[in-house]
């Protein structure tokens, strides 16, 4: 176990966090050298053990806040076999994701915006899939800005998996970041006159409606149980 790397991550986050070089500073350090071991993880924790549910259950997700303040956070996510982050945004925010346990899926859209189109609306919103596939750590991390780089995601867990989150700025409902969760429509299945697409072209769009938070949405908290960070303020 490695705590130092998780302080230098979290330093390099407070020291650069408003410099054009911040985004591509914690990407490096995240894929250079984070390990599962560095926030006190092992496959052979008890959570990663197979667990069963009643009536065939998506199990529930586990998420653990490793550092939080107003201007980004640390998370990490811990998904059982089957477990599923449902589909859902980021609205403002840049998300580092690093996968350190495990193999999941994960599908992701950005939303194609025009003169005509209207955010505020109800109506399905046209999107672009960007992701569509199966991630195996050790991987690259991925990186989601506001308005691309997949910036509406979902997971599906194929095997136990634990993902670490760098967020910034942090959901915050009051200053306009909540999280709001879809389900996607196949693109021939709702007709459009402005976006009129076929073939191969169409498999490449979707539409997204917006939906109530659904039950998967639902996280279990714990807590975290890995190398404390202390500021360098205190030290």
């Amino acid at each position: 176990m490695n705590p130092f790397l998780l302080l230098a991550i979290l330093n390099l986050i407070m020291d650069i966090l408003k410099c054009v070089h911040f985004f591509n500073g914690i990407s490096h350090v995240l894929a250079d050298g984070m390990m599962a071991e560095d926030v006190g993880l092992s496959r052979n924790l008890p959570f990663f053990k197979t667990k069963t549910t009643i009536g065939g259950e998506i199990p529930k997700v586990a998420c653990t806040n490793i550092y939080q303040s107003e201007n980004f956070s640390l998370c990490i996510f811990f998904l059982p076999a089957n477990a599923v982050i449902p589909l859902h945004n980021h609205p403002g925010m840049t998300v580092f994701s690093k996968l350190l346990l495990g193999k999941v899926h994960v599908k992701a859209y950005d939303l194609v915006t025009d003169d005509n189109s209207d955010d505020s609306s109800s109506q399905p919103k046209l999107a672009s899939l960007k992701a569509d596939g199966v991630f195996t750590a050790p991987c690259d991390t991925s990186v989601l800005y506001p308005t691309s780089g997949g910036n509406i995601h979902a997971f599906t867990a194929i095997t136990p998996c634990a993902i670490l989150d760098v967020m910034g700025p942090p959901y915050s409902k009051k200053d306009g970041r909540d999280c709001s969760y879809y389900r996607d429509i196949p693109f021939d299945a709702l007709p459009n006159e402005r976006a009129v697409m076929t073939g191969e072209e169409s498999k490449r769009y979707w539409w997204l409606e917006e939906i109530d938070a659904p039950k998967e949405s639902e996280m279990e908290g714990i807590e975290y149980m890995g190398p404390q960070i202390i500021e360098r303020s205190t030290l």
